[in-house]
């Protein structure tokens, strides 16, 4: 019995890099690469740069929703615990006052609130971005250590829809601002 096995070769590129100099020039860059129908696009840069979230068209609403749920439940957990606590575990009447006296409530229960969207927003933003990453194709990149430091890159993944290695390159290096354009193996 013999098998036969088909051996595809396999590419190893895992996208083109533009490195830049200028936050202005990565800006626009990452514009121009949305017009010329680019999807699969990142940004990296030293500090936020205000409009690139739409510019690359992020418009992800699940760490704001996950945020707000967290918060919900906090309230609801804060709430109904001392409701639990003062009501039906432990009642105990002080001076003829109610047992269930919502305004005593109002600060635990603001506490838990904010503590629970905080921790969520925190947790959230680590599983949604994939970290801990401690590994990334970015990172073969000539010069990208200096991604923290005065350099600027927009990668476009191999992944999308438009992408061919030699247009894509064609076009990062037509971009205004362009140090290097070069790809990116996985």
């Amino acid at each position: 019995m013999s098998s036969h096995h088909n051996h595809e070769p396999v590419d190893p590129t895992f996208g083109t890099v533009a490195e830049f100099d200028d936050p202005d020039a990565l800006l626009s860059a990452a514009h121009r690469a949305h017009e010329a129908g680019f999807r699969h696009v990142e940004a990296y840069s030293p500090f936020p740069i205000h409009g690139m979230d739409e510019a690359l068209k992020f418009d992800d609403a699940r760490l704001p929703w996950a945020t707000f749920l967290g918060g919900l439940g906090g309230c609801a957990i804060g709430f109904l615990g001392l409701y639990y606590t003062n009501v039906v575990d432990y009642p105990w009447n002080v001076g003829g006052r109610p047992l269930f006296s919502w305004p005593q409530f109002l600060p635990i229960t603001y506490e838990c609130t904010i503590l629970f969207a905080a921790l969520s927003a925190f947790f959230f933003q680590f599983a949604l971005n994939g970290l801990p990453k401690p590994y990334h194709s970015i990172f073969n990149t000539p010069n990208f250590a200096r991604a923290t430091q005065d350099r600027f890159f927009l990668l476009i993944e191999k992944t999308d829809p438009q992408y061919d290695s030699s247009e894509t390159a064609s076009f990062l290096s037509g971009l205004r601002g362009v140090i290097n354009v070069s790809e990116v193996e996985k």
